[in-house]
């Protein structure tokens, strides 16, 4: 996926033609006691059940992790939690996906303001083709949050610094974003993703495609971050999984098989699917 979740040219286009998927409402809410609450969660692809009845919480300020191998439903579930799938033709979504204790699937729910405060960072750095200043200030600006010039410098030196960048780039916010390097792009993609306040930041595998040092960067960012933001996290990497999170979540063949504490997943794993997994089993 190559879009940023508020503000990609590609996303901007696609949250208003949601209507062409089917998502089949739930008969009843159940109220949950995390950010997050998915109760019963399935989502096919046509006739293809990718995710099988999935129960989650996903707790305030802290970082969840989704944790499985290749093609186990981990992107799909967590791209449920800001309606990215409504983007794929013959998606369904059936179940309870309740934020705050309102299901975000309800026909009423404005998917563009879904979106802003459940922010998206991809595997790829995907800066849009902008100075750095107008790649940070996008989102605040179509979404009416800022308007004047000096409310607009603000956002950007405040979601700059959020994203551990300010240092590097403040002299230079006029430079074009493709020509920082690749952590520092996926920097400004975080920066981009928190200028407009959202609540939430799901992240799909987003060191995947950086090295050990930018990579470091980032963890330390998430661990900075969670004290104003809930995130989520899809990776493959147990290592990273167990140094970045709180909470983690193991999926396998579409199915949640564990979830609890980081620490008693890794070290004392209750399902014999996890220890193996774990393990290097298979995967």
């Amino acid at each position: 996926m190559s879009e940023a979740a508020f503000a990609s040219k590609e996303e901007v286009s696609v949250s208003e033609t949601t209507s062409e998927n089917t998502v089949e409402q739930p008969q009843h809410s159940v109220i949950g006691e995390g950010k997050f609450s998915a109760r019963d969660v399935h989502v096919f692809y046509g006739d293809n059940e990718a995710i099988k009845g999935v129960d989650l919480e996903v707790e305030s300020h802290k970082v969840t992790a989704l944790i499985g191998p290749s093609g186990c439903g981990k992107s799909t579930f967590l791209r449920c939690l800001n309606r990215m799938n409504d983007t794929i033709d013959g998606c369904r979504v059936t179940g309870d996906i309740l934020l705050d204790g309102d299901n975000i699937y309800d026909p009423k729910v404005d998917v563009v303001q879904l979106r802003a405060r459940v922010g998206m960072v991809f595997q790829k750095p995907n800066p849009f083709p902008k100075s750095i200043f107008e790649n940070v200030v996008y989102g605040p600006k179509i979404h009416g949050l800022a308007t004047r010039q000096d409310e607009l410098e603000h956002v950007a030196e405040v979601s700059l610094k959020r994203a551990g960048l300010w240092d590097e780039v403040s002299d230079r916010l006029d430079t074009p974003g493709t020509s920082l390097s690749g952590g520092q792009q996926q920097r400004l993609c975080i920066a981009r993703a928190i200028a407009v306040s959202p609540e939430v930041i799901l992240m799909d595998e987003p060191c995947s495609a950086l090295d050990p040092i930018a990579t470091a960067r980032i963890e330390e960012l998430i661990d900075e971050l969670r004290e104003k933001f809930s995130i989520v996290i899809v990776t493959h990497s147990m290592q990273q999984a167990a140094r970045v999170s709180q909470k983690t979540a193991f999926f396998h063949l579409g199915e949640l098989v564990e979830k609890g504490e980081t620490e008693q997943i890794f070290t004392n794993p209750r399902e014999d699917r996890t220890r193996d997994y774990i393990t290097g089993r298979f995967g």
